[in-house]
């Protein structure tokens, strides 16, 4: 993008970069070439062609961009997510219905498949949609990597449905990617936190979140904001559900920001634990069921801004492998809702525990009740039900990897060799 703001041009690849300098903005087409000066900016096609190119206001504020009274923008964006996963959710749901607001041109029933595409922790949050579309819904979905989705020379069907996931909507592998499928004739959907974004202007259809701006390299809000409106879009589709059990889903997704305050209430019990973690030099993190991409997710959070080795595993499959790192001083966080497979993960609890592990189990009132005297400490959030649940155990993880981060001292914003928008390969 190219902008000017107060005698001075600039270029960027994210909006964020000149919050509170430039006071407009052009978009650039892909293949444009910017001539940006003080006060003017020229810009030409790939043919040489002067061109036009709208310009318009730009759209975060340099408060937005300010960390107020929180230590870090990642603390902050933590605090912020019950606010923001609120005006995400009441942008597709009326609450005073009970009921999904349309959206022009997204539906899933003729679709045939579902391909869900992202880098990083939006390919997470693509994992838990997965169980959420397939369950609810009945949609097959794949859940592919951007960069190994758009290498593989992936193989379409009649009928399949490509949704993008990306928080700035300029993630060059999940860009390419979505070219690709438009190329093949898919429809696509672009789901971003950016509306000017290029995924957004090249996508047949966009399907918005609304974290606002994120500063801390470490993606928090954003995440929450993704499975916002992923919930939506799995559970109220196909026809599968009747106006009473969809009015119900609608209750129960606008309880979601409450049960988000509440679990932000846990931080000095955190606080606390990760201390002890901060000591650690390998950590597991075990999920069944919709919880495995969150395990996973959990284990990015936690080395990309602590440096210390984590891996997330399905629980199921300790013994397929991952249960020979398991030894006296190694941290095994497990999530351990109450839930239909409580005994399943409850029986992971007990293999690594007897293997020497520390086990903290992030579950509800109902599970820390039974791990009394099995797990070594438990984190205590609120019961939440079927959708609600991944957002609320969000909170604990995002708070867990911010914690130890900040008692090893390492720079939690802008952890090292990484960069917030990964627009080049």
């Amino acid at each position: 993008m190219a902008a000017l703001g107060d005698g001075c041009g600039y270029l960027a690849s994210d909006i964020l970069a000149i919050a509170g300098a430039a006071q407009s903005v052009i978009y650039l087409e892909e293949g444009d070439v910017a001539l940006v000066r003080r006060d003017s900016i020229e810009v030409f096609s790939t043919d040489g062609r002067l061109v036009a190119r709208p310009s318009v206001s730009t759209p975060q504020s340099a408060v937005l961009a300010e960390k107020g009274n929180y230590r870090h923008f990642m603390q902050k964006e933590i605090y912020e997510q019950p606010e923001v996963v609120g005006h995400t959710l009441s942008g597709y749901l009326d609450a005073v219905s009970g009921t999904v607001r349309p959206r022009e041109g997204i539906s899933f029933d003729v679709a045939s498949r579902l391909l869900i595409v992202g880098c990083g922790t939006a390919f997470y949050a693509g994992m838990v949609a997965e169980y959420w579309f397939e369950s609810m819904s009945g949609l097959p979905a794949q859940v592919d990597i951007a960069s190994e989705f758009r290498c593989r020379n992936s193989a379409f069907m009649q009928g399949d449905v490509a949704l993008f996931i990306s928080q700035s909507g300029e993630t060059a592998d999940t860009l390419e990617a979505m070219r690709m499928c438009k190329a093949a004739g898919l429809k696509t959907i672009a789901l971003v936190n950016s509306p000017h974004s290029s995924m957004a202007r090249e996508a047949d259809i966009v399907a918005p979140t609304m974290a606002g701006p994120q500063i801390g390299v470490a993606s928090t809000k954003a995440f929450s904001c993704q499975l916002a409106s992923l919930a939506v879009l799995a559970g109220v589709q196909r026809g599968r559900i009747d106006a009473a059990e969809q009015a119900r889903q609608v209750t129960l997704m606008m309880g979601i920001p409450g049960l988000m305050a509440q679990a932000l209430r846990i931080q000095d019990q955190i606080n606390k634990l990760a201390g002890e973690l901060a000591q650690a030099s390998i950590v597991l993190y075990l999920g069944r069921n919709e919880f495995f991409p969150m395990a996973l997710e959990g284990a990015l959070k936690f080395k990309e801004i602590s440096y210390i080795h984590a891996e997330g595993y399905a629980a199921g499959e300790l013994k397929h492998g991952p249960i020979a790192l398991i030894e006296e001083h190694v941290a095994a966080i497990v999530f351990a809702p109450h839930d239909h497979l409580f005994t399943k993960t409850r029986s992971s609890i007990q293999e690594v525990r007897a293997r020497g592990a520390r086990v903290i189990a992030i579950t509800d009132d109902l599970g820390a009740a039974e791990f009394e005297g099995e797990a070594s400490a438990t984190i205590t959030l609120p019961r939440a039900e079927g959708l609600a649940a991944p957002l609320v155990a969000a909170v604990a993880v995002q708070l867990l990897a911010y914690y130890v981060a900040v008692h090893k001292g390492t720079d939690v914003d802008q952890p090292r060799n990484l960069a917030k928008s990964v627009t080049s390969e």
